[in-house]
């Protein structure tokens, strides 16, 4: 979606509309392939740790999915209690838990230290000149060892870049590289240990704690996925490709750090759904490969395409660049393409849905816009008519919500024409999203003195960040506007869509779009107006 934001800010030429459609579609795509990532990420991790019973007994086999799905549950319930508190508990597990690995693969590659050989690259040469189109396919399981590296970047709002590369080069590389190495060598002393080398890489006493350690660990793990998917929805809102969602903040230090409730229930109830289906992770893994793949191919893209255009790289420097982790990314992809009929439909079943409802949401809204903008009466002509033919004022400010800068809101002229009356100051405010992720405090407000009591405030914000308009008005009575906050009352449009003739739109998506309007989150909650002072108008309006 950041990259998304980029390319949008972009000054539009007639000969790049369909260049634009396209990226936006690929944009929208690859976040709704993240989505199903989201889904899948926690079910395939904490089922292939729980697993590590069938190696303790066979006869605990059973118990596998019950226990995977009571853990599932235990970890999305606590996802309210917010990112820094989860944290608090997590950062110590996964301490361990990398430290235990590492010490388990130094141990194995001490006995077999031959498996580091396997740093020459000259091996991988021979294994797919050997092997030709089978060597290929076995890129579709090595890219498990890979996956959640498409998920750091969704969490740079949450802990910041700086902790995030700290971690990674200090502990999370090498006790991975350490542990892989370890399972080599233990597979060069023992074929039969194919079956689960990493659990079979500790001694007999140690694998119930391993056990522990790990499932812990795979419950650590999801939570990237989580918090990536609170991030991607708010910049989803925000960017106006999905109806508002209920943002909690759940630090007052970190403005990235939320929870959305409902985000949270649905990524738990696909994950249970999920876990329900497949059953175990090797089945699960068909469906994992695609979605991960296919998220890190077009954020690539994505890439190249933003830094030649908005960054200025020289070609050779983007193709050099982009193109060795294009290489990469899209021979994962078609590995993994094999498995679209073993599983790999799911990833691309869900992203074909979210890819439908973000698009049909953007359409919509921008289809409506025009329509209301079309009955929008001319503002200045709306001004002078209050000298010639005056209307009843009452104490007190009345707030307009509009989602036009321009024209007199309908909302207005829908409570003047029912109560005969306006308040003494009139403020129409309009908030925007911009395509950078955080607009500064200074630029935030642009304030317009109209006369006749009226007043125009334009609010910016950034697409990681979430409208205050109590405290926008704070500052813009700061700068001379009478909102008195016990004085104050915030008037809400709420839209009623009658399918007609008139949005061009088929009609089955102007009613998927009708659905997500009556189900969006009210503008109440989302502004964080106080729900004492609103008064909501309804209207219809023939789409």
């Amino acid at each position: 979606m950041a990259l998304l934001a980029l390319l949008l800010q972009q000054k539009r030429r007639g000969d790049d509309r369909s260049r634009r459609k396209w990226l936006v579609a690929l944009g929208l795509f690859g976040a709704a392939l993240l989505y199903g990532d989201g889904v899948i990420t926690p079910a395939i991790s904490v089922l292939g740790a729980v697993e590590g019973l069938e190696v303790g007994s066979s006869r605990l086999a059973f118990f596998v999915v019950p226990s995977t799905l009571l853990i599932l549950f235990a970890l999305f319930m606590v996802q309210r209690f917010g990112t820094a508190r989860v944290g608090h508990v997590f950062g110590p597990v996964m301490l361990v838990w990398f430290v235990t690995i590492a010490t388990l693969g130094i141990r194995s590659i001490v006995a077999a230290p031959s498996v580091l050989w396997a740093a020459n690259p000259a091996h991988a040469a021979t294994f797919f000149a050997r092997h030709g189109i089978a060597g290929f396919l076995t890129l579709g399981a090595v890219v498990l060892c890979v996956t959640g590296g498409e998920a750091l970047y969704a969490d740079m709002g949450h802990f910041g870049k700086r902790p995030i590369r700290i971690a990674w080069f200090v502990a999370v590389l090498p006790a991975l590289l350490l542990n892989y190495f370890g399972q080599g060598a233990l597979l060069l002393r023992d074929g039969a240990a194919a079956s689960n080398p990493f659990y079979l890489l500790a001694p007999s006493a140690f694998q119930w704690p391993l056990l522990i350690i790990a499932t812990s660990a795979a419950v650590v793990a999801s939570q990237a996925l989580i918090s990536g998917a609170f991030s991607l929805t708010q910049q989803s809102v925000q960017l106006g490709y999905s109806p508002r969602m209920q943002i909690i903040h759940t630090s007052e230090h970190e403005a990235g750090q939320i929870y959305i409730p409902e985000v949270n229930k649905g990524l738990m109830i696909g994950c249970l759904l999920l876990v329900l289906f497949f059953r175990n992770s090797s089945n699960l893994s068909a469906a994992y490969g695609i979605a991960v793949t296919g998220t890190m191919a077009i954020t690539s893209v994505l890439f190249a395409i933003v830094a030649r255009s908005r960054w200025g790289w020289s070609k050779l420097h983007v193709v050099t660049l982009t193109g060795f982790f294009l290489l990469i990314d899209l021979s994962f992809l078609l590995a993994n393409a094999v498995k679209i009929q073993h599983g790999g439909w799911v990833p691309i079943a869900m992203g074909v849905a979210v890819y439908t409802l973000m698009s049909t949401w953007k359409r919509g809204r921008i289809q409506l816009q025009a329509l209301q903008d079309e009955a929008a009466l001319p503002l200045d002509k709306f001004v002078a008519s209050l000298e010639t033919s005056p209307i009843p004022r009452v104490r007190g400010t009345a707030v307009f919500m509009t989602s036009s800068s321009e024209g007199v809101p309908a909302v207005l002229l829908h409570h003047l024409k029912h109560n005969k009356m306006l308040h003494a100051s009139v403020v129409l405010l309009s908030v925007q999203t911009r395509g950078i992720p955080a607009v500064p405090v200074e630029q935030c407000l642009t304030l317009e003195t109209l006369g006749q009591g009226f007043y125009r405030i334009v609010a910016r914000y950034g697409f990681m960040q979430s409208p205050n308009i109590p405290e926008l008005l704070a500052r813009a009575a700061a700068q001379g506007v009478p909102v008195p906050p016990m004085d104050t009352s915030y008037y809400l449009g709420r839209e009623r869509l009658v399918i007609a003739d008139r949005a061009k739109m088929p009609r089955w998506k102007k009613r998927l779009f009708a659905l997500m309007s009556r189900n969006a989150r009210s503008a109440t909650e989302f502004f964080q107006i106080p729900p004492n002072r609103v008064v909501e108008l309804g209207a219809q309006i023939e789409f």
